[in-house]
């Protein structure tokens, strides 16, 4: 294992509970706005747009931006 896989590696719990809290945050904010939401499409709803945002960073990537 090289010296950056172990750095994520030591972060690996901390980068998930934030992208959780993100994907949370959101989904109330999505239940403040809809009163009568459909929680588990909200939730789907949102994991698409936060694969898309993966993957907009994986094009970043290869594309040289980082």
């Amino acid at each position: 294992m090289d010296i950056i896989q172990k750095e994520i590696q030591k972060r690996e719990s901390e980068i998930i509970k934030e992208l959780e809290l993100l994907f949370k945050a959101n989904l109330k904010i999505t239940e403040w706005d809809i009163p009568e939401v459909d929680q588990n499409a909200a939730a789907k709803a949102l994991v698409e747009v936060l694969e898309k945002g993966i993957e907009k960073i994986k094009k970043d990537i290869e594309d040289g931006k980082y």
